[in-house]
C-alpha cells in the first residue's frame, strides 16, 4: 500500500447544504468542521485545504441545550486597554444569530492560514434563502 498525498490539482471540492432548524449547535458545528476539514474524504491530507463548502440556513433556529441561553457568554477585546466586551446568547441570537454558529465552527478549525482558508468556505444564512442555488448543494444529514 502507498500512502497518497494529496496535491492541489488533485482537491475535488463538492457543496454542502446544512439546515440548521432544530439541530443542536456543538453537534452541527463538529459535522461542519469536519466537511470544511476534509477529513470525511479517504485522501484526507493534513496539510492540505482539501475540503468542501458548506451552506447553513436556518441559523436563527439552532438549539441550544440547558441554560447555555442565558449563561453562555462570548467574549471579544476592542483592542484598547480594558476594552473587553461580552455578550450572552440571547443576545446574540437577536442581534447576530448566524454568529452563533461561526463562532462555534471557527472553534473547531487550526489556528493557523490553513484554519483561516477552510473557514471562508462556510456560508451561513438566517432564513431558508441562500445565494449558493447554482452550485447545486447536496442535503447533508446530521
Amino acid at each position: 500500500m502507498k500512502t497518497v498525498s494529496l496535491r492541489k490539482e488533485d482537491i475535488e471540492r463538492y457543496w454542502w447544504l446544512v439546515d440548521a432548524d432544530g439541530k443542536t449547535l456543538g453537534r452541527i458545528a463538529t459535522e461542519i468542521a469536519t466537511r470544511l476539514r476534509g477529513k470525511h474524504k479517504p485522501e484526507y491530507t493534513p496539510h492540505v485545504d482539501a475540503g468542501d463548502y458548506v451552506v447553513v440556513v436556518n441559523a436563527e433556529k439552532v438549539r441550544l441545550t440547558g441554560n447555555k441561553e442565558t449563561n453562555k457568554i462570548y467574549w471579544r477585546h476592542t483592542g484598547y486597554p480594558g476594552g473587553i466586551k461580552s455578550i450572552n446568547a440571547e443576545k446574540m441570537r437577536q442581534t447576530h444569530p448566524e454568529k452563533l454558529l461561526e463562532k462555534a465552527v471557527k472553534g473547531m478549525l487550526p489556528r493557523n492560514a490553513l484554519g483561516r482558508a477552510m473557514y471562508r468556505k462556510l456560508k451561513v444564512y438566517t432564513g431558508s434563502d441562500h445565494p449558493h442555488g447554482g452550485q447545486a448543494p447536496k442535503e447533508m444529514d446530521i
